[in-house]
C-alpha cells in the first residue's frame, strides 16, 4: 500500500497521448486486466461483450458535455463555466483573472456577464443578464494536454453515443467507445455524474490522504436502482460511474440525487464494483489512484508499463483497459 502521491507516477512518451480519436468508437484496444491471476491480454472493445457474465449489468454515466468554454473577443477574456449556483449565475474559472474583478462585466455568448463575487479559491461567481447560448458561441472543454482548442470534430467525438443530462465539463471518457450497436447487444443501466473541472487538477499534496476531493452531482433514477438491486455483478463503466456506486451506503440502492466528494485511492475496499471499464489516466491522478485500488497498485502499473510497451493510446481520445 502506498501514501505517497510520487508513487503513482509513471513516465509516458508524448507520441502516446492521444489528441484525436480514432475514426470509429469501438475500434480502440483493450488491456485485459485479471486481477485474481496478475494476467494481462491485449484484445480489441469490440471484444468487451464477451467478456460479460450471465447476471452483469453495465452501469453507464449519460452526463452530457457542456460547451463550457466561452471567450470574449473583444477583451480577450476566457470564462470557463464550472456550475450553475443560482439562476443565470454560475461559478466560474477565468482568465485572466486580473481582468475580471469583483464588479466588471463583459458582452459574451450572446449576453453580459457580470463578476458579483471573487471566492478565495479565485473561482468567480458570474450573473449573467439571460441565458447564455452555449450551442452557438460555447466550446468544447477539452483537456489542455490536447495542446489545441477544440473543433467541430469534438462537438461529436467527445460525447458519449448515449449522452442526455447536460451538466459535465469533462467527458466521461470511458464511455467514448461504446456505439449503439454495441449497447444494444448488452444489459445495461444509466446513471448520472456531471463531471466537474476538478478532473483536471493535479494532486499537489505529497501523501494522498490529504489531498482534498472536488464534489460533484449525481442522480440515480428508480429504474436504474431497481436494476442495481438485481444484478449479480456491476461492470461499471469509467472511475465516475465507480464514484457513484461506491458512495451509496450499505444495502439495497435506492433512488436519489446529491453529491459526492468521494475519494478513492489504497486500501479502499470496494463494496458495490465487480468490474471497471477504464481508460488509461495521467500519473499522480486521483483517477489512476481510483483504479489501483481496485487492482492493487503494483499489478496497475505494471499493466501501464505493458500499455506504454505496445504503444497503446493514452488519455481521454485513449485506448482503454478492462480490469476484471
Amino acid at each position: 500500500m502506498s501514501q505517497r502521491v510520487a508513487d503513482y507516477s509513471y513516465d509516458l512518451p508524448p507520441e502516446l497521448i492521444a489528441s484525436r480519436p480514432l475514426p470509429h468508437r469501438d475500434a480502440s484496444r483493450m488491456l485485459v486486466l485479471d486481477r485474481s491471476t496478475g494476467g494481462i491480454a491485449h484484445r480489441s472493445f469490440r471484444d468487451f461483450p464477451s467478456h460479460l457474465l450471465p447476471g452483469d449489468l453495465v452501469v453507464l454515466n449519460n452526463s452530457k458535455v457542456i460547451k463550457a468554454r466561452l471567450i470574449a473577443p473583444d477583451k480577450n477574456i476566457e470564462i470557463f463555466l464550472l456550475h450553475p449556483v443560482g439562476p443565470r449565475t454560475w461559478k466560474c474559472l477565468t482568465k485572466p483573472g486580473r481582468k475580471m474583478r469583483r464588479g466588471t462585466s463583459v458582452e459574451v455568448a450572446g449576453t453580459e456577464a457580470r463578476v458579483v463575487d471573487v471566492l478565495p479559491g479565485g473561482e468567480r461567481i458570474v450573473a449573467f443578464a439571460s441565458e447564455p447560448d452555449l450551442d452557438r458561441f460555447g466550446r468544447m472543454p477539452v483537456p489542455p494536454y490536447f495542446r489545441r482548442d477544440s473543433d467541430a470534430a469534438d462537438d461529436e467525438r467527445y460525447q458519449t453515443v448515449y449522452a442526455e443530462v447536460p451538466g459535465s465539463v469533462a467527458a466521461p471518457t470511458a464511455g467514448l467507445h461504446f456505439t449503439e450497436s454495441v449497447l444494444a447487444g448488452i444489459p445495461h443501466a444509466f446513471l448520472t455524474l456531471h463531471v466537474g473541472a476538478g478532473t483536471f487538477l493535479p494532486v499537489k499534496a505529497d501523501r494522498v490522504e490529504d489531498h482534498v476531493m472536488h464534489e460533484e452531482h449525481f442522480e440515480i433514477l428508480p429504474e436504474t436502482a431497481s436494476r442495481l438491486n438485481a444484478a449479480r455483478r456491476l461492470v461499471a463503466i469509467g472511475t465516475t460511474a465507480t464514484r457513484v456506486l461506491e458512495s451509496r451506503p450499505p444495502g439495497p440502492f435506492t433512488p436519489g440525487s446529491g453529491h459526492t466528494d468521494i475519494f478513492i485511492h489504497p486500501p479502499y475496499r470496494f463494496r458495490r464494483t465487480g468490474a471497471l471499464l477504464t481508460n488509461f489516466h495521467l500519473p499522480c491522478s486521483t483517477l489512476l489512484m481510483l483504479v489501483c485500488a481496485f487492482a492493487g497498485h503494483d499489478l496497475v502499473l505494471r499493466a501501464y508499463a505493458e500499455a506504454i510497451k505496445e504503444n497503446y493510446r493514452f488519455y481521454s481520445y485513449g485506448d482503454c483497459m478492462l480490469v476484471v
